[in-house]
């Protein structure tokens, strides 16, 4: 079974955020990995360059496809 949660470190302990639903005294195989820091100004630039080049009809093209989800996801029946 694999399972991300996340966890604090403190005093040379890690504390998950939520409940592990373990029993007592079983072993663990744990990853470590930080959560990604994100540099708010280049991230808006990169979703600035995503409409680069593109005329203004082209544009709303895109956004009105893009907000009719039933392009993206089907249906079950």
């Amino acid at each position: 079974m694999e399972r991300v949660v996340e966890a604090i470190y403190e005093n040379g302990v890690l504390t998950p955020l939520e409940s592990l639903d373990l029993p007592e005294h079983q072993r663990l195989v744990i990853t470590i990995r930080l959560p990604a820091t994100e540099d708010h100004d280049q991230a808006l630039e990169a979703w600035h360059q995503v409409y680069e080049g593109l005329s203004e009809e082209e544009i709303v093209e895109i956004e009105s496809i893009a907000l009719r989800r039933n392009h993206f996801m089907r249906r079950e029946s």
